[in-house]
Order: structure tokens, then C-alpha cells, then sequence
């Protein structure tokens, strides 16, 4: 509800890593790893931000934020084949008119 991320390895109670305010105090509507890239994963937030973290790349920070200005984005999912290597990937967004928008993700955060 604040805004943070904590990355937990199942066997034990606390985070590997932790993300304070990483939504400048948004709360998380939705998080998604990437189905074809394990280090990358997508955070929607009540504002109808995006944003892609590629942990590999930067693991303090997003790499990208996307914002979706036209309406409320209420749910997010991520749609790709693991086990194809073609690197298609994408984000399903379900908008608060009952619209869903699909958009796809650029090959970096995609490839295996």
C-alpha cells in the first residue's frame, strides 16, 4: 500500500531485497514477472504508472516507466511463450472502462 517491493527467496521471512517508495508512495495495483525473462518484472501502480525493472541491468531503480494517461488502468497481467525464444512478450492492461489494451514489450526486457 506504500509503495514497496520486497523480493522474498521462499525459505525464509525476510527479503533478499527491499525497495522502499518505489512508487513515490503509490500503492502496487499489480506485479508481474516476465514469463520469458526471469531478472525482469512489471509494477502497476494506483496512478496507472508501469514500471519495468530489469535487475541485471539496474537492481536500485526501474529501468522504464510508462505512464498510461488516457484512463485508470485497474489490473495488469503479462502474456508470453517461455518456452519459445522469439522474445514476445506483453502486458495486458485491463482499463476501468472494461477496455483492455495489450501492448508489447521492447526485446531487451524480452529475450530470454
Amino acid at each position: 500500500s506504500d509503495g514497496s517491493i520486497r523480493l522474498h527467496q521462499m525459505t525464509s521471512e525476510y527479503p533478499l531485497m527491499q525497495w522502499n517508495d518505489s512508487t513515490k508512495g503509490q500503492p502496487i495495483i499489480a506485479l508481474q514477472w516476465a514469463l520469458t525473462r526471469p531478472a525482469v518484472f512489471f509494477a502497476l501502480d494506483a496512478s496507472s504508472n508501469i514500471y519495468v525493472w530489469d535487475l541485471l541491468e539496474n537492481d536500485l531503480l526501474p529501468v522504464a516507466k510508462q505512464t498510461i494517461p488516457s484512463e485508470k488502468v485497474v489490473a495488469m497481467t503479462v502474456l508470453g511463450e517461455p518456452e519459445k525464444a522469439n522474445g514476445l512478450l506483453g502486458i495486458v492492461l485491463a482499463k476501468e472502462s472494461g477496455q483492455i489494451d495489450i501492448q508489447y514489450v521492447k526485446k531487451k526486457w524480452a529475450l530470454p
